[in-house]
């Protein structure tokens, strides 16, 4: 801790105090053994949520496709901005309005520079959701015609469904849906058949919250470039694990939330290109995006800053750059090999499970640990409680994309998901609790 002569600031015994109250909840024996423990030790004691029982047991916390846990460093970030920087901010204004408006356009430097792009081309909004409704409010219903296409997959999560279905009906384009094959991958043969002068944009989640599958975002952008039109990638799934560069990919808008990657909940990223956003109109009016307002006349921020109107969440962004930070300080290439063998465990020890079907890829290649799959004679509600009782966390039900659960044959499953902080142990807890709902499982007990 950084001293001016002989004294702490208050905002340094603040962080030390930060340090020791958040360390309290992880264990003395796994404190003092971190420095030597392997990376999954390191990691699981950086987030507090997962030092706690649920049901008598320890927590297994499996649902992390819908939300992770936040590491200490990002809630010590929160509460340090609202113990010592809270103010609606202002570049000009007074101390604590100053510190808050550097935090905010600090976090917009952050996350423009986690996906390689320029900080007027990061548009804060609550999430994927809001950043696909934006698009599809303020860059496709000026331009969309009578008989213009929008393309997406059968994969695609609601969020990246239901706003290209209400801007087709507000303007008459029509949406078109490629298929994917029997493991949920994007068939590109199907996207280069569907293109043609009349799609005006291909939307596609970069990673499937069901599937686990990471599709191919650069050669799909660059069918979709050569066919003239323009491309949207959900990346609400890639965000937390694979490195997004906005100027590779290839993409026009990409949009994820912060919540997936470790930050706050009701915070995300839309990224644009400056061009675009230029020429986009203002989705939602009022202070902060606009100068000289008077009572016939005004002028609107530039590119990304245009669309931000009213108070702004600063917490938010202060939030998911700690968590940008947290990642970049961790050892990436370790994270991929970790979420590899997960991937590879997962899908051996679920294959063990008598009457499990697994839906997606049943190879590591190009795949993510997100597990989705059907018990026989069990409903996904049923596997799901009877797991809650053990301490495990998973999702059932459409999992927001019941198209594709449909192309599986199914329309509700059960998911398990899988980030940096996940043992192996809990997949082994996983398929034993599984496997006491087999039929077999009495007879083996006997």
């Amino acid at each position: 801790m950084p001293l001016r002569g002989t004294e702490m600031t208050r905002r340094e015994l603040g962080q030390l105090a930060l340090g020791a109250w958040f360390s309290g909840s992880v264990s003395a024996e796994a404190a003092s053994a971190s420095s030597n423990a392997p990376d999954i030790v390191r990691w699981r004691a950086d987030f507090p949520a997962l030092d706690q029982t649920v049901n008598g047991h320890p927590l297994a916390y499996l649902d992390s496709a819908a939300t992770t846990q936040r590491p200490a460093a990002v809630l010590a970030a929160l509460l340090d901005y609202y113990r010592h920087d809270n103010a609606n901010p202002g570049a000009t204004l007074h101390a604590l309005a100053r510190r808050a408006y550097e935090q905010y356009e600090g976090a917009r430097r952050t996350l423009a520079a986690f996906i390689n792009a320029d900080p007027d081309e990061v548009v804060w909004v609550r999430g994927t959701t809001e950043g696909i409704n934006l698009v599809a409010s303020a860059w496709a219903r000026p331009r969309l015609r009578p008989g213009d296409e929008l393309l997406l997959s059968v994969a695609e999560h609601a969020s990246n469904l239901l706003p290209w279905r209400l801007v087709a009906e507000q303007t008459g384009a029509t949406v078109r849906y490629l298929d994917v094959d029997d493991e949920g991958r994007v068939r590109l043969d199907d996207l280069d058949r569907k293109l043609s002068e009349r799609t005006r944009l291909v939307s596609f989640s970069h990673v499937s919250n069901v599937a686990g599958y990471i599709n191919p975002a650069a050669e799909i952008c660059a069918r979709a470039r050569r066919a003239g039109t323009h491309v949207l990638i959900d990346a609400a799934q890639s965000a937390p694990h694979v490195p997004l560069d906005v100027r590779s990919l290839g993409c026009d808008f990409l949009v994820f939330s912060g919540h997936k990657m470790l930050g706050p909940m009701g915070v995300g990223v839309l990224w644009g290109r400056r061009e675009l956003l230029e020429d986009m109109s203002p989705y939602q009016a009022g202070s902060n995006m606009a100068h000289e307002v008077g009572l016939t006349s005004q002028e609107f921020e530039h590119a990304a800053r245009k669309f931000g109107a009213g108070t702004p969440n600063v917490s938010g962004p202060v939030g998911l750059a700690a968590a940008v930070q947290y990642l970049g300080n961790q050892n990436r290439s370790a994270i991929e090999r970790h979420e590899a063998e997960l991937t590879q465990y997962g899908l051996e020890r679920l294959a063990d499970v008598p009457g499990l079907r697994l839906l997606g890829p049943s190879s590591v290649t190009q795949r993510l640990p997100v597990f989705s799959f059907v018990l026989a004679e069990h409903s996904p509600a049923e596997v799901l409680q009877h797991l809650d009782t053990r301490g495990i966390a998973i999702r059932s039900g459409d999992l927001s994309a019941l198209p594709l659960l449909k192309r599986f044959g199914v329309s509700a499953a059960s998911r398990a998901s899988c980030y940096l902080y996940t043992h192996t142990a809990d997949l082994d807890r996983l398929a034993a609790a599984l496997r006491e709902l087999t039929p077999s499982h009495g007879k083996e007990s006997r």
